[in-house]
């Protein structure tokens, strides 16, 4: 290797120790405020209170559209 593929390759290595550093920041940042917003410790426990609050709109939504239906019929509406 020359000198200037080491010096290359040095900038290059700090350049991803700067990105580490930032990317370790905002990781820990979003962490904080999962536990923080939504009371989940890790993605396993967010992405299971994810499901779950799917699965509660899905079931909103279905007697959103039976009260409609309810209603168009029993007031004659289309």
């Amino acid at each position: 290797m020359t000198e200037q593929n080491l010096l290359q390759l040095k900038k290059d290595v700090e350049a991803a120790k700067t990105k580490t550093t930032e990317l370790t920041g905002q990781k820990n940042a979003l962490m904080k405020q999962l536990k923080d917003d939504w009371k989940c410790s890790d993605l396993d426990s967010a992405q299971k209170k994810l499901t779950k609050m799917d699965e509660e709109l899905e079931t909103l939504e279905g007697q959103i559209e039976k009260g409609i239906e309810e209603l168009q019929t029993k007031y004659n509406v289309q």
